[in-house]
């Protein structure tokens, strides 16, 4: 089970790590698009944004649906809650560390006031 959460996890921000890919799962939030009207919104032929858009696919991001020549796209049931328990994960561990870090930095520029004080006198 956790070797398969870890492998969506991976797939998930595999096909989240382009910024295109970002831009179309923003876009198909607004409203369902044609890989065509993808395409062109983003500047990219019609073979660049089918691999975009398979690999968003394949993640369960987005669903495709052929109507004649027309290849629709809209977001996937797949949410990304597995993703946001696995940041979430790690930004437990993290914030306490870096609340500590804040901590050392702010009693080394207090010691440095006070020893730039003395210095000057």
């Amino acid at each position: 089970m956790v070797q398969c959460v870890q492998a969506n996890v991976d797939v998930s921000f595999g096909a989240l790590s382009d910024a295109t890919r970002r831009g179309v799962l923003e876009q198909l939030g607004r409203a369902d698009a044609s890989i065509t009207t993808l395409a062109q919104r983003f500047h990219m032929t019609l073979t660049g944004m089918k691999k975009h858009v398979g690999v968003l696919e394949q993640a369960g991001l987005v669903t495709t649906e052929k109507v004649g020549r027309v290849r629709t796209c809209r977001l996937g049931l797949r949410g990304l809650q597995e993703e946001a328990e696995w940041i979430e994960r790690y930004r437990q561990l993290w914030s306490p560390r870096f609340d500590e870090l804040d901590k050392v930095v702010e009693n080394l520029k207090r010691r440095e006031r006070v020893d730039g004080r003395k210095k000057r006198k």
